[in-house]
């Protein structure tokens, strides 16, 4: 059977980058771990990664995005994977300790910005472009008017 499995390349970290990603999310396997290279699984998304040295980086290209249903798996997800010397970006967008782009977007966003009153989903995209993490509450206020 064919698959598509996402193939991370890190400086010469894998180990540290595996239980990081293994402590932030709850469903978390470790297949195998070595100085070299790893495959694991996060909530049923199997990675193989690399430790390929610093010729490569990641960059906002390429982006995993997770989707939750509350604030308080936003808020979680949010603080978990930047901290430590993560950065937050714009939109629901950040970056881990390691430079991996992550996406925490909760259902919510994607009904109201699907809604066919397009001045509801409109202001759903303005309130949510001046967002860095997603704030369910204030896309609420925003898609009520």
């Amino acid at each position: 059977m064919t698959s598509i499995t996402p193939f991370l390349w890190f400086d010469n970290n894998v180990p540290e980058a595996v239980a990081f990603y293994k402590s932030v999310f709850p469903n978390a396997r470790v297949e195998t771990v070595s100085d070299f290279m790893a495959v694991f699984e996060l909530e049923g998304q199997r990675f193989n990664a690399l430790n390929g040295g610093p010729q490569y980086r990641f960059n906002e290209a390429v982006s995993f995005l997770i989707s939750v249903e509350t604030q308080g798996e936003v808020d979680y997800f949010w603080q978990a994977l930047t901290a430590d010397g993560g950065e937050e970006s714009r939109c629901g967008w950040l970056k881990d300790k390691f430079g991996l782009s992550w996406q925490v977007i909760p259902s919510a966003l994607g009904r109201y910005l699907g809604d066919p009153d397009r001045t509801r989903a409109n202001r759903v995209m303005q309130a949510m472009l001046g967002m860095r993490k997603i704030v369910i509450a204030d896309l609420d206020k925003a898609y009520a008017g």
